[in-house]
């Protein structure tokens, strides 16, 4: 017959109902409640369990049990709250205009935004402070304090130079092309970009080019002029 396993210190807490944490006065009353609870006298009781309740007594008196008082607790990392983002389009940044947001308490209220808000600026609503976060698409974008567009040119305008109409969020603007920006495909115009606001400075104007198939200068610049003025309109 194999001999009796010694009681475990889980085991003994499950039978007096302790924690982990427990000073001497603390396992003395749960070991008087379930004494009570397991005499053979009581209705309920029975010698086995009450067998098991002073061993596990004795159990966890030697385990020499680590006062509940030194127990060091320590209080939840509380987590930065989380900006609110306002979202805007690079005309919106450029030109300033109207823009909505919810509130925390579910109200939708109406925003009018100054020209030459950036990545990062805050605005009021209400009680709350919003963080901008500028959006934008591959043929306009927004970097720093500059707007880029991707414009469509033809190979020959790109290789030998020449007169460059392109239209901008500015309106139409005339280029004149150099054989070096035609082969670095990209072209910058002073003063053009975001306009100047607090902290940021004047923007510019960057034009990367990209070579136009027969006819497709034309639709792309009439297709990015109908974009802008659609989302100005909007």
């Amino acid at each position: 017959m194999a001999p009796d396993l010694p009681m475990t210190l889980r085991a003994a807490r499950e039978i007096l109902g302790v924690g982990p944490f427990y000073d001497a006065h603390a396992l003395r009353t749960a070991f008087r409640e379930a004494a009570k609870r397991a005499h053979p006298d009581r209705e309920g009781g029975a010698d086995e369990r009450f067998r098991q309740v002073v061993a596990a007594y004795h159990r966890l008196q030697a385990a020499q049990p680590v006062p509940a008082e030194r127990l060091i607790v320590q209080p939840p990392v509380p987590r930065p709250a989380q900006p609110a983002v306002l979202a805007i389009d690079p005309l919106t940044a450029l030109r300033g205009g109207a823009a909505e947001h919810r509130l925390a308490d579910g109200r939708l209220v109406r925003l009018t935004l100054p020209p030459g808000l950036r990545a990062g600026d805050a605005v009021r609503a209400g009680a709350e402070t919003l963080t901008v976060s500028l959006s934008g698409r591959p043929e306009l974008m927004v970097r720093g304090d500059d707007l880029w567009i991707t414009a469509a040119v033809e190979p020959r305008l790109l290789a030998e130079g020449g007169r460059l109409a392109v239209e901008t969020p500015l309106g139409r603007r005339i280029v004149w092309l150099t054989k070096k920006a035609g082969e670095r495909k990209l072209v910058r115009l002073a003063g053009q970009g975001l306009p100047a606001r607090g902290r940021h400075r004047q923007g510019c104007l960057f034009l990367r080019l990209a070579p136009a198939e027969a006819g497709q200068a034309d639709s792309a610049a009439r297709t990015l002029l109908r974009r802008f003025a659609a989302a100005w309109a909007a």
